[in-house]
């Protein structure tokens, strides 16, 4: 019985790695981008396990079969460790910020059924971020979160009943915003120009597309667009640009690498850790979902995962420092003619059937 589960466990393993290496964007196809770490873990059982209740077998299946166990693990964790401590940082942590350039946001899908507000508002006051973004808010919700405006009097609000409404607070001032429905006409991304304390405008731009799964799309095809074309918009823009929300796309993805190329945007997490948000309230099945993506002019001063709020995310925190030299040693991605026309065929066709 223990042979069979073994071979069973490795097979699962390596069925999905392959799953996982197709251009397909079938949600059950892309949705093996999100648990690597977990498939890792698992075909590190299945080869601990194999090597010793298939020692009794001829020698070449047992090897092939240990074999390519052992090159699905190594190749998961090639797509993971650059969020490992042990990978070197892409943002470097600032050394001596100037209050006058620091920027903290905090992130966080309510769950629209959540009704715990309290508990949230009290850990967003506790991280005293000067931007809140909350995502999946509904008309109840903005009822319930408007009590930030004692702090946050600035704010762009998109209540919605369909799970993907966005909700805006800031202690510093917007310029210039607006409510984008960029792909799908009941999908709103939101962008404003914030301006800092020492009066350097940034642009931010927030976004919550509709995930690749069977109770929300059938395909990937539709976020991808999104993100892409966030993407391509701030790519040359002459101000410091943040990009966060639920992305509802792993870190590691395809896509969320194409995004990164195509925006010429960093991740402070690589280097320093997954900062799993999802889920919430089952600890070996979460991933990183919640992003906060900036231009390479900011270093990072800190980041967490805050605490439990009711929802099936957690929340996520980061305080940037705008500090214009770091373009000197902070290498951006930067997207290839292939990464160009792949994101272009991608709006397109996204955009054309949505």
């Amino acid at each position: 019985m223990l042979r069979i589960a073994t071979f069973a466990l490795g097979a699962l393993v390596i069925a999905v790695t392959i799953l996982s290496l197709l251009r397909s964007k079938a949600w059950w196809i892309r949705i093996w981008d999100f648990p690597r770490l977990q498939i890792m873990v698992a075909g590190g059982v299945a080869i601990v396990a194999g090597s010793l209740v298939t020692q009794s077998l001829d020698p070449g299946m047992r090897w092939i079969f240990l074999g390519t166990l052992t090159l699905t693990v190594v190749y998961q964790a090639a797509i993971i460790w650059r969020f490992s401590p042990l990978a070197p940082h892409e943002v470097q942590r600032s050394a001596g910020a100037d209050t006058n350039a620091l920027l903290s946001l905090a992130i966080s899908n309510v769950l629209q059924t959540n009704r715990d507000a309290e508990r949230l508002i009290e850990v967003l006051r506790a991280a005293d971020a000067d931007v809140v973004l909350c995502v999946e808010t509904d008309d109840w919700w903005r009822q319930q979160l408007d009590a930030l405006r004692e702090t946050h009097p600035h704010t762009i609000q998109c209540a919605l009943p369909n799970t993907y409404g966005m909700l805006l607070y800031s202690r510093l001032p917007l310029n210039d915003t607006s409510i984008d429905f960029l792909v799908e006409d009941d999908i709103p991304s939101m962008q404003a120009r914030i301006r800092l304390r020492g009066g350097q405008l940034v642009w931010l731009n927030c976004v919550h597309p509709r995930p690749p799964a069977p109770s929300a799309n059938d395909r990937s095809l539709e976020r991808d667009a999104e993100l892409l074309l966030v993407g391509k918009r701030v790519c040359d823009a002459q101000v410091p640009v943040v990009v966060c929300g639920d992305l509802n796309d792993v870190a590691w993805s395809r896509t969320t690498r194409l995004f990164q190329k195509t925006s010429r945007l960093v991740d402070p997490r690589k280097g320093r850790g997954l900062f799993s948000t999802f889920h919430a309230r089952i600890p070996l099945l979460r991933f990183p979902l919640d992003h906060i993506l900036h231009s390479d002019d900011f270093r990072i001063v800190s980041m967490r995962r805050l605490d439990y709020v009711g929802s099936d995310h957690f929340p996520v925190y980061a305080m940037l420092s705008f500090e214009p030299s770091a373009k000197r040693h902070q290498e951006a991605p930067t997207a290839d003619s292939g990464d160009k026309q792949e994101a272009q065929e991608t709006i397109a066709e996204g955009v054309s059937k949505a």
